[in-house]
């Protein structure tokens, strides 16, 4: 213990992280920059061949950042899972998704314990910062490798750190966003508190991994289920013929005891459509029915349905059909600015649209093409947006000139509010969630 301890310190240890994707790549830059040997761990040799070229695919690490930690011999990447047995802290960021019934799918994170199995060593640290349902750390991963022998806690070292990226942000990324670390003992919270210290600003210690998993999912769930309240309140507001973004903004006007939050197409990203699920089946093993997730569950994915509802109502108002109509759906990442299509309700939006009958085009400048089931889509030049029978704006980019598109469309459906600043000059023409 002393002597990891003491390379944490001194930064002679050996980082690996297993997962060089949104979470991983980021983690491993943090770490490569603060001074540690890093290798990141991933099957994708597309994603080593980049990385090892100093060449970013991750849109919050530039090029500029990664290319002089390779060069430098700080930072490099393989698909050879030997490289773990050689880490003294190994950290897994691998993608935990739902699978088709919804139940947490926690396969690569058992995939990941498969690769490092055959090189855990005595005096290695691990720790998992993919999403689980409470307990799965105590219940799954700790036993799973102490069938080598090791005994977390005197051998080997386990925590839990939960993710916060959110890609995107201009403000907050890995660095500088509070991490909570819950360890298997005392011990193992100590190591990898003192490990990322070095690398992130403010560490946040927990009592243990079932606590540290359960500050994650709350993070998430508390955003879905409040999402899915301001999107009920827009279907009421509908029904009163009132302005939802109107109601909202004079709500915030209220300096405590209200968070703003706004409406949409739908829920995006790996997170919040996903997290809350982990949650709810979890408590569904100790017979507890968590009825504020499942309702703003339903809510939530049935939000592209009303979506698509919007604009054949829209459409129906200009005495036009969904079907053999043009309709062009402006932008297709889950949320603005960025390339991520993960869970993204575009897809479902765009999906429920064809299957109407629709001409479906999209447009973003940061997705080139997209896959939707076995349709393949392009996304399609800006300048012939007026032959469009309607604009739906799903994402709102910050590059998009509302005002130039809404004086050229026909018709705008606003699923975000995108806009509100020309709204008064296109009245006749738009319509809004």
């Amino acid at each position: 213990m002393e002597a990891l301890l003491n390379k944490f310190k001194d930064k002679t240890a050996r980082i690996a992280v297993i997962g060089a994707g949104y979470v991983g790549l980021p983690f491993a830059v943090e770490s490569a920059s603060a001074g540690f040997d890093t290798v990141a761990f991933d099957l994708s040799a597309e994603k080593v061949r980049m990385v090892n070229e100093g060449k970013s695919y991750i849109g919050d690490i530039t090029n500029e950042v990664l290319a002089p930690l390779v060069d430098a011999g700080k930072l490099r990447a393989t698909t050879d899972a030997v490289v773990l047995g050689g880490a003294d802290a190994v950290i897994i960021c691998v993608p935990t998704p739902l699978n088709k019934t919804k139940d947490p799918d926690v396969s690569l994170i058992m995939n990941a314990a498969d690769a490092l199995l055959p090189h855990l060593r005595r005096g290695q640290l691990i720790v998992l910062e993919s999403t689980v349902y409470p307990g799965f750390t105590r219940e799954m991963l700790k036993p799973y490798l102490e069938r080598t022998g090791f005994k977390v806690g005197r051998d080997i070292f386990v925590a839990f750190s939960p993710e916060r990226v959110d890609p995107g942000n201009p403000v907050y990324h890995t660095k500088n966003t509070p991490k909570v670390v819950g360890g298997m003992t005392p011990m193992c919270t100590k190591l990898t508190t003192t490990l990322y210290c070095y690398f992130i600003d403010t560490i946040v210690g927990v009592s243990s991994c079932d606590a540290a998993e359960m500050v994650k999912l709350l993070e998430n769930t508390f955003r879905a289920v409040n999402i899915g309240l301001v999107n009920e309140v827009a279907l009421m507001c509908k029904k009163l013929n009132l302005d939802t973004w109107e109601v909202i903004d004079a709500s915030a006007t209220k300096p405590f005891g209200f968070m703003p939050f706004y409406p949409g197409p739908g829920l995006g990203g790996h997170c919040i459509p996903v997290d809350p699920h982990y949650l709810s089946w979890k408590l569904k093993t100790l017979k507890y029915n968590a009825r504020f997730i499942e309702l703003a569950g339903v809510i939530n994915s049935g939000m592209p349905d009303v979506t698509v509802q919007l604009v054949a109502d829209a459409l129906n108002d200009h005495k036009k059909p969904v079907k053999g109509s043009k309709i062009l759906v402006l932008g297709v990442a889950y949320k603005a600015d960025i390339d991520d299509v993960r869970e993204s309700p575009a897809l479902d939006v765009l999906d429920l649209l064809h299957q109407r009958g629709g001409d479906i085009s999209y447009h973003d400048p940061y997705v080139a093409k997209l896959s939707i089931g076995e349709r393949e889509m392009t996304s399609v030049p800006l300048e012939k947006i007026a032959s469009f029978d309607c604009v739906l704006i799903v994402t709102n980019h910050k590059t998009f000139d509302y005002a130039q598109i809404c004086k050229e469309s026909q018709l705008v459906v606003d699923t975000r509010n995108a806009t509100k600043a020309v709204r008064s000059d296109f009245a006749g023409k738009i319509v809004t969630l």
